[in-house]
């Protein structure tokens, strides 16, 4: 069973998550547990293997859209916690500029704090689950910092 760092995946996993889909990638090698980062627009690493895309040794991490970690993610806090405002959290997600748009909304309700906790644990939760299924072991770094 390949291990990988929790501190390292997030890192990757946020790599993934902070484009479009596809247009960052990143791949887990189920022999060593080795990071792979990939990127439509430069090449992040020198020394890529050949079959990352097309051998069954390696795994894609995915981004944070296929594991409903993104808008629907938000939606369900916003059900959670602010259930009156939830229409108009709805209608942020709509139009471009959303998530910042949603910030300002939580922060003037003061449950911005609130939502980087459900987000950072929910996000721990779906790689684990995500790690579990695809039968790879998480470790924590030797700080601690990872959970």
């Amino acid at each position: 069973m390949a291990a990988v760092n929790y501190d390292e995946l997030e890192l990757t996993f946020d790599f993934v998550s902070s484009a479009g889909l596809g247009e960052h990638r990143a791949y887990v090698s189920l022999d060593t547990g080795k990071l792979h980062w990939v990127s439509a627009e430069n090449p992040l690493e020198d020394d890529l293997p050949d079959d990352l895309e097309s051998s069954n040794q390696y795994v894609a991490v995915p981004h944070k859209n296929e594991l409903d970690l993104g808008r629907e993610l938000a939606l369900r806090f916003a059900a959670e916690t602010l259930p009156n405002r939830y229409r108009e959290i709805q209608d942020c997600f709509r139009r471009r500029g959303a998530y910042a748009r949603f910030k300002d909304i939580l922060d003037a309700a003061g449950h911005l704090d609130a939502w980087y906790r459900f987000e950072a644990d929910s996000t721990e939760k779906a790689l684990r689950e995500w790690c579990a299924a695809n039968g790879i072991e998480v470790t924590v770094s030797d700080a601690g910092v990872g959970r």
